[in-house]
């Protein structure tokens, strides 16, 4: 019989325990847990993609440096999903443990009832006895009963036998069910002490290319204030483009505007002048009549007939109702370059798919973040970014996130090739290219190549640099594209 006194309390505690600690923290279902487990890995595995890459070159660089914090984070998210799973274990551990020591109490109980049916059933097993049971009856109805009664008792001993027989059986496959538990928690635990050793060499692997980089600290600086220079000089051309468009826009809009003036002067004049007209023509109409009145007085006196009646007024039909009002849409703020109607569908269109907007590039990862950031390296900086800087294979191809029109190709010196494509009041900018495709005035669909990725000489990879533009206004782009 399997001693469950001496293993029970270690165990209850063993999966009480990371329950505890992480009792605030959202239950997840085994199925999502799986499917978090395969998502990391994944993940994991582009990370060391990355990494591999940027080990061709022949130093250390801030993208082996990132690579390796990915690789460090996403490890660390899946020893705590393993933990989890490992906790699901050890549920399933503490009730099969419940379930046991219950069917082992259940067994106990009906092999000592069965004991006593056994026993008491060897005390009158004579038929003389049994016989002699029916007959000393009073009445046939009473012999009935009482031979009813023994037969139901053979039943219920029987009965008692199967139980046994099949609380065994269950018995047996619920202890075969808790070896299993402890094999797969075994190997589990297993699988995490791997992940553990793996993160230790992440780690130490992070802190040496960390160390060697603060070694180059000038060169570090250097690549920074250039990095920054060329971001000024990227920034200029962009706000140069956008204040020229909101120019141009404006203007049109000012010729429409006259041109809308000089049409409405036009018809006011026309209009005046044929009232003119109309007025003239009335007063010489009027002048006739009162003429061929004043002729005509002296034949009303031979007249002796009475005047017809007047006709009756009759009243006029009552006015249709007006229409309902219909709904009142939200008014936008007026805007110089949402003034023609396809530009402001554009603008609406665009806005309708916000953070569902393809990547530029097929397969990458953000190594610079929007807005103002700590130096991973140097902690005493910080850089600020117009966009997100997308790390992707050397030459990958780049792709408009959105139909449009381009507005400007431009060759950035220090910044490779820029792109704008404008999107109604929005403007979306690839910057660090390295070929264009697209000219200036081409319409673009979404998913359209435009050109290829730039090379980070420095950090051995490719990249573009993403902006999104409202306006004069700066997006964060990780708010517009689809999440990985």
């Amino acid at each position: 019989m399997l001693n469950l006194k001496k293993f029970f309390p270690f165990v209850l505690i063993l999966g009480l325990l990371p329950a505890l600690l992480k009792a605030q923290a959202p239950q997840l279902s085994r199925e999502e847990l799986e499917h978090r487990k395969k998502e990391l890995q994944r993940e994991i595995d582009e990370a060391n993609e990355a990494l591999k890459t940027t080990k061709k070159s022949t130093k250390e660089s801030l993208s082996q440096l990132r690579a390796l914090r990915e690789k460090i984070t996403l490890r660390t998210r899946l020893i705590n999903n393993i933990n989890e799973e490992i906790n699901f274990i050890n549920g399933d551990i503490n009730s099969a443990y419940r379930d046991i020591k219950t069917l082992e109490k259940d067994l106990d109980t009906l092999k000592s009832q069965y004991a006593q049916l056994v026993v008491y059933a060897y005390k009158n097993r004579s038929t003389y006895d049994m016989l002699n049971f029916i007959f000393s009856a009073e009445t046939f109805n009473d012999a009935i009963k009482r031979y009813q009664y023994l037969k139901q008792y053979r039943d219920y001993r029987r009965r008692q036998a199967d139980n046994i027989l099949e609380t065994r059986v269950l018995l047996s496959k619920k202890i075969e069910s808790l070896q299993e538990q402890k094999e797969k928690r075994s190997g589990t635990l297993k699988v995490e002490q791997e992940q553990r050793s793996i993160l230790e060499v992440d780690k130490k692997e992070k802190d040496k290319v960390l160390t060697n980089l603060k070694g180059r600290e000038k060169e570090l600086l250097a690549d920074i204030n250039k990095n920054k220079k060329d971001a000024q000089k990227v920034q200029s051309a962009i706000q140069a483009v956008i204040r020229r468009e909101i120019e141009i826009a404006r203007r049109q809009a000012e010729e429409e505007a006259a041109a809308k003036r000089k049409a409405a002067a036009e018809e006011k004049r026309k209009r005046d002048e044929a009232a003119r007209k109309a007025a003239a023509l009335a007063a010489a109409n009027a002048a006739a009549a009162a003429n061929a009145a004043k002729n005509n007085t002296n034949n009303t006196v031979a007249d002796n007939k009475p005047d017809k009646p007047e006709p009756k007024p009759v009243d006029p039909p009552p006015a249709p109702k007006p229409p309902a009002p219909e709904p009142e849409k939200p008014v936008r703020t007026e805007n110089v370059l949402e003034a023609t109607p396809e530009a402001l569908a554009l603008s609406e269109s665009f806005e309708s798919n916000r953070g569902k907007l393809p990547w530029p590039v097929t397969s990458g990862h953000i190594i610079g973040h929007f807005g103002r950031q700590q130096h991973a390296v140097i902690e005493r900086i910080t850089v600020e970014n117009d966009g997100v800087i997308i790390g992707t294979s050397r030459g990958a191809a780049v792709r408009a996130i959105f139909q449009g029109e381009v507005r400007t190709v431009a060759v950035i010196p220090g910044g490779g090739s820029l792109v704008i494509i404008r999107h109604g009041q929005y403007f979306t900018n690839y910057a660090r290219l390295q070929s264009v495709s697209v000219r200036t005035g081409d319409r673009v669909s979404t998913g359209q190549l435009i050109g290829t990725a730039g090379t980070n000489e420095l950090e051995n990879l490719g990249e573009v640099e993403l902006q999104i533009y409202r306006g004069v206004q700066k997006q964060n782009p990780e708010f517009w594209i689809r999440k990985k």
